[in-house]
Protein backbone atom coordinates (compact mmCIF):
# COMPACT_ATOMS: atom_id res chain seq x y z
CA UNK A 1 0.00 0.00 0.00
CA UNK A 2 1.22 3.51 -0.78
CA UNK A 3 2.35 5.62 2.17
CA UNK A 4 3.98 8.98 2.87
CA UNK A 5 7.18 9.57 0.85
CA UNK A 6 6.14 6.92 -1.69
CA UNK A 7 5.74 7.81 -5.35
CA UNK A 8 2.99 6.79 -7.75
CA UNK A 9 4.15 7.79 -11.19
CA UNK A 10 4.94 11.52 -11.12
CA UNK A 11 3.21 12.07 -7.76
CA UNK A 12 4.83 12.05 -4.35
CA UNK A 13 2.46 10.87 -1.61
CA UNK A 14 2.41 13.35 1.29
CA UNK A 15 -0.29 12.03 3.61
CA UNK A 16 -3.40 9.88 3.73
CA UNK A 17 -6.68 11.80 3.76
CA UNK A 18 -9.14 8.91 4.10
CA UNK A 19 -9.42 5.23 3.28
CA UNK A 20 -12.36 3.20 2.03
CA UNK A 21 -13.15 -0.39 1.10
CA UNK A 22 -11.51 -0.24 -2.33
CA UNK A 23 -9.59 3.03 -2.52
CA UNK A 24 -7.47 5.39 -0.44
CA UNK A 25 -7.33 9.15 -0.98
CA UNK A 26 -3.95 10.82 -0.49
CA UNK A 27 -2.66 14.34 -0.61
CA UNK A 28 0.11 14.34 -3.21
CA UNK A 29 2.41 16.66 -5.10
CA UNK A 30 3.49 16.32 -8.71
CA UNK A 31 7.27 16.24 -8.95
CA UNK A 32 8.96 18.57 -11.37
CA UNK A 33 5.74 20.35 -12.18
CA UNK A 34 5.40 23.08 -9.56
CA UNK A 35 4.22 23.00 -5.98
CA UNK A 36 0.47 22.54 -6.53
CA UNK A 37 -0.98 19.71 -4.50
CA UNK A 38 -3.72 17.33 -5.56
CA UNK A 39 -5.82 14.56 -4.12
CA UNK A 40 -5.06 11.09 -5.49
CA UNK A 41 -7.78 8.46 -5.27
CA UNK A 42 -5.80 5.22 -5.50
CA UNK A 43 -7.00 1.63 -5.76
CA UNK A 44 -5.92 -0.56 -2.87
CA UNK A 45 -3.11 -2.94 -3.78
CA UNK A 46 -5.37 -6.01 -3.71
CA UNK A 47 -7.59 -4.45 -6.39
CA UNK A 48 -4.87 -3.12 -8.70
CA UNK A 49 -5.60 -5.80 -11.31
CA UNK A 50 -9.34 -6.07 -10.68
CA UNK A 51 -10.86 -5.06 -14.01
CA UNK A 52 -14.23 -4.05 -12.55
CA UNK A 53 -12.63 -1.77 -9.93
CA UNK A 54 -10.30 -0.23 -12.51
CA UNK A 55 -13.26 0.41 -14.82
CA UNK A 56 -15.17 1.99 -11.93
CA UNK A 57 -12.30 4.39 -11.28
CA UNK A 58 -11.99 5.18 -14.99
CA UNK A 59 -15.75 5.78 -15.16
CA UNK A 60 -15.58 8.24 -12.26
CA UNK A 61 -12.89 10.19 -14.10
CA UNK A 62 -14.87 10.16 -17.35
CA UNK A 63 -17.94 11.52 -15.59
CA UNK A 64 -16.02 14.15 -13.65
CA UNK A 65 -13.65 15.45 -16.32
CA UNK A 66 -16.31 17.69 -17.92
CA UNK A 67 -17.84 18.96 -14.68
CA UNK A 68 -16.83 22.58 -14.08
CA UNK A 69 -18.68 24.05 -11.11
CA UNK A 70 -17.68 25.63 -7.83
CA UNK A 71 -19.72 23.05 -5.88
CA UNK A 72 -18.32 20.00 -7.69
CA UNK A 73 -14.84 18.54 -7.24
CA UNK A 74 -12.58 18.99 -10.27
CA UNK A 75 -11.08 15.80 -11.71
CA UNK A 76 -7.86 16.05 -13.70
CA UNK A 77 -6.95 12.59 -14.98
CA UNK A 78 -7.20 8.82 -14.70
CA UNK A 79 -4.04 6.73 -14.99
CA UNK A 80 -3.38 3.01 -15.08
CA UNK A 81 0.23 3.32 -16.24
CA UNK A 82 1.95 2.99 -12.88
CA UNK A 83 2.04 0.66 -9.88
CA UNK A 84 -1.50 1.49 -8.79
CA UNK A 85 -4.44 2.87 -10.82
CA UNK A 86 -5.54 6.33 -9.66
CA UNK A 87 -7.42 9.48 -10.47
CA UNK A 88 -6.01 12.90 -9.61
CA UNK A 89 -8.37 15.63 -8.55
CA UNK A 90 -8.64 19.00 -6.87
CA UNK A 91 -7.42 19.02 -3.29
CA UNK A 92 -10.17 20.39 -1.06
CA UNK A 93 -9.16 20.29 2.58
CA UNK A 94 -12.46 19.61 4.30
CA UNK A 95 -14.34 16.87 6.06
CA UNK A 96 -17.38 15.25 4.59
CA UNK A 97 -20.89 16.10 5.70
CA UNK A 98 -21.25 12.84 7.63
CA UNK A 99 -18.20 13.73 9.74
CA UNK A 100 -19.59 17.22 10.31
CA UNK A 101 -22.91 15.76 11.44
CA UNK A 102 -21.10 13.59 13.98
CA UNK A 103 -18.49 16.01 15.23
CA UNK A 104 -19.57 19.62 14.54
CA UNK A 105 -23.39 19.67 14.36
CA UNK A 106 -23.59 23.22 15.79
CA UNK A 107 -21.36 24.64 13.06
CA UNK A 108 -23.34 22.71 10.49
CA UNK A 109 -26.61 24.06 11.85
CA UNK A 110 -25.39 27.65 11.62
CA UNK A 111 -24.66 27.24 7.90
CA UNK A 112 -27.37 24.81 6.90
CA UNK A 113 -29.24 27.15 4.53
CA UNK A 114 -26.16 27.84 2.38
CA UNK A 115 -25.03 24.21 2.53
CA UNK A 116 -28.38 23.02 1.16
CA UNK A 117 -28.21 25.54 -1.69
CA UNK A 118 -24.67 24.52 -2.62
CA UNK A 119 -25.41 20.80 -2.47
CA UNK A 120 -28.39 21.30 -4.77
CA UNK A 121 -26.43 23.53 -7.15
CA UNK A 122 -23.67 20.95 -7.48
CA UNK A 123 -26.16 18.21 -8.28
CA UNK A 124 -28.00 20.49 -10.69
CA UNK A 125 -24.76 20.98 -12.64
CA UNK A 126 -24.19 17.22 -12.74
CA UNK A 127 -27.70 16.76 -14.16
CA UNK A 128 -27.13 19.50 -16.74
CA UNK A 129 -24.29 17.35 -18.10
CA UNK A 130 -26.61 14.36 -18.47
CA UNK A 131 -25.58 12.36 -15.41
CA UNK A 132 -27.43 11.02 -12.35
CA UNK A 133 -25.22 10.66 -9.27
CA UNK A 134 -27.05 7.61 -7.79
CA UNK A 135 -25.23 7.78 -4.44
CA UNK A 136 -26.27 11.08 -2.86
CA UNK A 137 -25.36 10.83 0.83
CA UNK A 138 -23.58 12.97 3.45
CA UNK A 139 -20.29 11.15 2.81
CA UNK A 140 -20.24 12.47 -0.76
CA UNK A 141 -20.31 16.18 0.08
CA UNK A 142 -17.16 17.86 1.38
CA UNK A 143 -17.92 20.93 3.51
CA UNK A 144 -15.34 23.38 4.86
CA UNK A 145 -15.57 25.85 7.74
CA UNK A 146 -17.00 28.55 5.47
CA UNK A 147 -19.78 26.25 4.23
CA UNK A 148 -18.15 25.78 0.82
CA UNK A 149 -19.31 22.48 -0.67
CA UNK A 150 -17.84 20.00 -3.15
CA UNK A 151 -19.84 17.09 -4.56
CA UNK A 152 -17.60 14.01 -4.92
CA UNK A 153 -17.59 10.34 -6.01
CA UNK A 154 -19.11 9.65 -9.42
CA UNK A 155 -18.17 5.96 -9.44
CA UNK A 156 -21.73 4.67 -9.95
CA UNK A 157 -23.17 7.69 -11.79
CA UNK A 158 -25.41 6.78 -14.71
CA UNK A 159 -26.35 8.54 -17.92
CA UNK A 160 -29.84 9.97 -17.77
CA UNK A 161 -32.26 8.20 -20.09
CA UNK A 162 -35.48 9.49 -21.55
CA UNK A 163 -38.45 8.17 -23.47
CA UNK A 164 -38.84 4.45 -24.12
CA UNK A 165 -35.25 3.69 -23.09
CA UNK A 166 -35.99 5.01 -19.61
CA UNK A 167 -39.21 3.00 -19.43
CA UNK A 168 -37.45 -0.23 -20.39
CA UNK A 169 -34.27 0.34 -18.42
CA UNK A 170 -33.58 -1.86 -15.43
CA UNK A 171 -30.44 -2.22 -13.30
CA UNK A 172 -29.18 -5.73 -12.75
CA UNK A 173 -27.26 -4.95 -9.55
CA UNK A 174 -28.59 -2.86 -6.66
CA UNK A 175 -26.20 0.09 -6.27
CA UNK A 176 -26.22 2.93 -3.81
CA UNK A 177 -26.37 3.40 -0.04
CA UNK A 178 -29.46 1.96 1.59
CA UNK A 179 -30.25 4.85 3.94
CA UNK A 180 -30.51 7.25 0.99
CA UNK A 181 -31.94 5.18 -1.87
CA UNK A 182 -35.06 6.19 -3.73
CA UNK A 183 -37.85 3.60 -4.15
CA UNK A 184 -37.33 3.36 -7.92
CA UNK A 185 -33.63 2.73 -7.35
CA UNK A 186 -34.43 -0.08 -4.92
CA UNK A 187 -36.78 -1.60 -7.51
CA UNK A 188 -33.91 -1.38 -10.05
CA UNK A 189 -35.93 0.86 -12.35
CA UNK A 190 -34.44 3.68 -14.42
CA UNK A 191 -32.86 6.45 -12.37
CA UNK A 192 -33.75 10.06 -13.14
CA UNK A 193 -32.97 13.48 -11.62
CA UNK A 194 -35.80 12.71 -9.18
CA UNK A 195 -33.68 9.87 -7.78
CA UNK A 196 -30.99 12.30 -6.66
CA UNK A 197 -33.65 14.71 -5.37
CA UNK A 198 -34.88 11.94 -3.07
CA UNK A 199 -31.29 11.27 -1.97
CA UNK A 200 -30.71 14.92 -1.10
CA UNK A 201 -34.03 14.92 0.74
CA UNK A 202 -32.70 12.11 2.92
CA UNK A 203 -29.50 14.09 3.53
CA UNK A 204 -31.42 17.23 4.49
CA UNK A 205 -33.68 15.21 6.79
CA UNK A 206 -30.57 13.85 8.54
CA UNK A 207 -29.09 17.34 8.85
CA UNK A 208 -32.26 18.53 10.58
CA UNK A 209 -33.17 15.44 12.60
CA UNK A 210 -29.77 13.96 13.39
CA UNK A 211 -30.60 10.71 11.60
CA UNK A 212 -31.87 9.61 8.17
CA UNK A 213 -35.64 9.37 7.66
CA UNK A 214 -35.60 5.57 7.68
CA UNK A 215 -33.53 3.33 9.93
CA UNK A 216 -33.79 -0.34 10.83
CA UNK A 217 -32.08 -3.32 12.39
CA UNK A 218 -31.25 -4.81 8.99
CA UNK A 219 -30.53 -3.52 5.48
CA UNK A 220 -33.71 -5.15 4.19
CA UNK A 221 -35.81 -3.38 6.82
CA UNK A 222 -34.39 -0.01 5.75
CA UNK A 223 -35.12 -0.73 2.08
CA UNK A 224 -38.65 -1.86 2.89
CA UNK A 225 -39.30 1.39 4.78
CA UNK A 226 -38.17 3.44 1.78
CA UNK A 227 -40.68 1.49 -0.29
CA UNK A 228 -43.66 1.36 2.05
CA UNK A 229 -43.35 3.23 5.36
CA UNK A 230 -44.87 6.70 5.76
CA UNK A 231 -42.34 9.51 6.04
CA UNK A 232 -41.67 10.44 9.70
CA UNK A 233 -42.49 14.01 10.66
CA UNK A 234 -39.44 16.25 10.45
CA UNK A 235 -41.17 18.66 12.82
CA UNK A 236 -41.50 15.93 15.44
CA UNK A 237 -37.72 15.52 15.29
CA UNK A 238 -36.95 19.24 15.06
CA UNK A 239 -39.69 21.57 16.29
CA UNK A 240 -38.06 24.65 14.74
CA UNK A 241 -38.63 23.51 11.14
CA UNK A 242 -41.19 25.70 9.36
CA UNK A 243 -44.39 24.34 7.85
CA UNK A 244 -43.36 25.47 4.37
CA UNK A 245 -40.02 23.73 4.49
CA UNK A 246 -41.51 20.57 6.01
CA UNK A 247 -43.90 20.49 3.03
CA UNK A 248 -41.08 20.97 0.50
CA UNK A 249 -38.99 18.28 2.16
CA UNK A 250 -41.99 15.96 2.07
CA UNK A 251 -42.24 16.51 -1.68
CA UNK A 252 -38.55 15.65 -2.12
CA UNK A 253 -39.14 12.42 -0.23
CA UNK A 254 -42.29 11.35 -2.04
CA UNK A 255 -42.24 7.68 -2.94
CA UNK A 256 -43.63 8.65 -6.34
CA UNK A 257 -40.84 10.37 -8.33
CA UNK A 258 -43.41 12.35 -10.34
CA UNK A 259 -44.52 14.12 -7.16
CA UNK A 260 -41.03 15.35 -6.31
CA UNK A 261 -39.74 18.73 -7.55
CA UNK A 262 -39.16 18.49 -11.31
CA UNK A 263 -35.51 19.46 -11.01
CA UNK A 264 -33.02 20.91 -8.57
CA UNK A 265 -33.58 24.29 -10.20
CA UNK A 266 -37.29 24.13 -9.36
CA UNK A 267 -36.43 23.00 -5.82
CA UNK A 268 -34.04 25.94 -5.44
CA UNK A 269 -36.63 28.39 -6.76
CA UNK A 270 -39.17 27.20 -4.19
CA UNK A 271 -36.58 27.12 -1.43
CA UNK A 272 -35.16 30.59 -2.06
CA UNK A 273 -38.58 32.25 -2.18
CA UNK A 274 -39.69 31.00 1.25
CA UNK A 275 -40.04 33.67 3.92
CA UNK A 276 -38.41 31.57 6.64
CA UNK A 277 -36.52 29.06 4.55
CA UNK A 278 -36.03 26.30 7.08
CA UNK A 279 -36.84 27.49 10.56
CA UNK A 280 -39.88 29.21 12.00
CA UNK A 281 -39.38 32.93 12.59
CA UNK A 282 -37.50 33.58 15.81
CA UNK A 283 -36.89 29.90 16.54
CA UNK A 284 -33.59 28.08 16.85
CA UNK A 285 -33.08 24.38 16.07
CA UNK A 286 -34.59 22.20 18.78
CA UNK A 287 -34.22 18.44 18.51
CA UNK A 288 -36.56 15.86 19.95
CA UNK A 289 -34.99 13.51 22.48
CA UNK A 290 -36.96 10.55 21.14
Amino acid sequence: MASARDFIGPYQILRMIRSGNTTTVFEAMQTGGGSDRVALKVLLDRFKKDRSKIDELRHEANVGKNLKHQNVITIFEFSNRYALPFISMQLFNARNLKQELREKPDRLGANIEEIIIRCAEGLSHLHSQGWIHCDVKPDNFLVDERANVKLIDFSIAKKAKTGISAFLSRTRVLQGTRSYMAPEQIRRKAVTPATDIYGLGCVIFEMLAGKPPFTGVSPDEVLNKHLRAPLPSIQAANRAVSDNFAHLLGQMLSKNPEKRPKSFDSFLTAYKTMNNRIYRAGMRPSYSED
